[in-house]
C-alpha cells in the first residue's frame, strides 16, 4: 500500500461525503419511499440513489481505473461485484436507511477502499451529530480529527452490546440463530442496544460508547468502513463462526478488547451447539 496515494484518496473523498452529508440536512420535503423486494422493512430512498451517484461519478472521474461495489448499484445488477486487486470503493450512501425514513438522527454515509483486497481506508459521517469517523490503515482512528480507541472492556458482565436483530426476520436461519445466542448473552452483559445502523455501531464501539458489536446476513458495505475503524481504534473483528473475517461475506462479532471477544465466542459456542441439537431433535426455539 502507497501511504501518499492513501492519504490522496482521502483528501479527494472527504469534501464529497461532507458535501453529500449537508444535502441530506437540507431534505425538509416528505422523503418518498420505495420497498426492495427484501421486505417493507428494508427501504430505498432517492436521497440514496442520488449520494451513491454524486460520489461515484466524481471518484470515477477522478480515478478512472478504479472499481466500485455499492448498495444501489448492486441493487440494480442484482448481484455484488468481485472484489479483485484493483482499488475498490465501497460505498453505502444511507446506512440506516429505515432510521432516515422515521428521522431519526442515526444514520450515516459510509465509504470504504480497499487495494488488493485489503481494507486501508474507512469513513463514516452522521450529519445529524456532526460526526465524522475516519481512519487509514496503519493510522488510527479518529473522530473529528481527534483520535479514538475502544473502551478496552474485558469483563463481559460490564459489557454494553450492540446486537443488530433487524436481520432476524430475513430468514428462519438468521431467526434462530440470533435468538439462541442472544437467550444466552443477554443474561451475561450489562446492557443490550440496537441501533439499526450497522456502521455507526461500529463506530461507537471504537470511540468507547459501546463495548462489543455484533450483526450477521450483513453485506460488504455495511463494513468495509466500519471494521476498519474498529482495527485502527484497537479493536477486535472476527466472523461470529470463529473463522477469518470475510468482508465479501460479513458475519461479524467485534469488540472492544480480545478477552471480550474470547468471551462472547465461548457463549455462542454453547448457543450454537443448542440450536443444533434442537434442530435434529425438530424443537421449536425454547427461551
Amino acid at each position: 500500500m502507497c501511504e501518499e496515494k492513501v492519504d490522496a484518496y482521502m483528501d479527494y473523498v472527504l469534501p464529497l461525503v461532507l458535501e453529500s452529508g449537508k444535502a441530506l440536512l437540507e431534505i425538509k420535503e416528505d422523503i418518498n419511499v420505495e420497498s426492495k423486494k427484501v421486505g417493507v422493512w428494508d427501504v430505498v430512498t432517492i436521497y440514496d440513489r442520488k449520494i451513491e451517484n454524486v460520489l461515484i461519478r466524481n471518484l470515477k472521474n477522478k480515478y478512472p481505473t478504479h472499481k466500485f461495489i455499492g448498495e444501489e448499484e448492486s441493487s440494480k445488477k442484482k448481484e455484488i461485484s468481485k472484489l479483485t486487486d484493483c482499488p475498490t470503493w465501497i460505498i453505502d450512501p444511507i446506512d440506516g436507511t429505515a432510521n432516515f425514513f422515521k428521522r431519526m438522527p442515526i444514520s450515516c454515509i459510509s465509504v470504504g477502499l480497499t487495494i488488493n483486497k485489503e481494507q486501508v481506508m474507512g469513513i463514516a459521517y452522521n450529519p445529524y451529530m456532526d460526526e465524522l469517523f475516519t481512519a487509514i490503515k496503519g493510522k488510527g482512528a479518529y473522530l473529528n480529527g481527534q483520535r479514538i480507541f475502544t473502551s478496552g472492556e474485558t469483563d463481559i458482565k460490564r459489557c454494553v452490546f450492540n446486537y443488530e436483530i433487524s436481520l432476524a426476520r430475513t430468514s428462519d436461519k438468521l431467526y434462530k440463530m440470533y435468538m439462541y445466542r442472544l437467550k444466552h448473552l443477554v443474561k451475561e452483559v450489562m446492557g443490550t442496544r440496537s441501533y439499526g445502523c450497522s456502521v455507526l455501531g461500529q463506530c461507537y464501539l471504537a470511540c468507547g460508547r459501546i463495548d462489543a458489536y455484533q450483526c450477521d446476513g450483513l453485506y460488504p458495505w455495511d463494513a468495509a468502513a466500519g471494521t476498519l475503524i474498529v482495527r485502527e481504534a484497537g479493536g477486535y473483528v472476527i466472523d461470529s463462526s470463529g473463522k477469518e473475517f470475510d468482508l465479501m461475506d460479513p458475519n461479524y462479532l467485534a469488540t472492544a478488547s480480545r478477552e471480550l471477544q474470547d468471551k462472547f465466542m465461548e457463549l455462542e459456542r454453547k448457543a450454537d451447539d443448542e440450536m443444533l441439537k434442537a434442530a435434529k431433535s425438530n424443537l421449536e426455539f425454547n427461551p
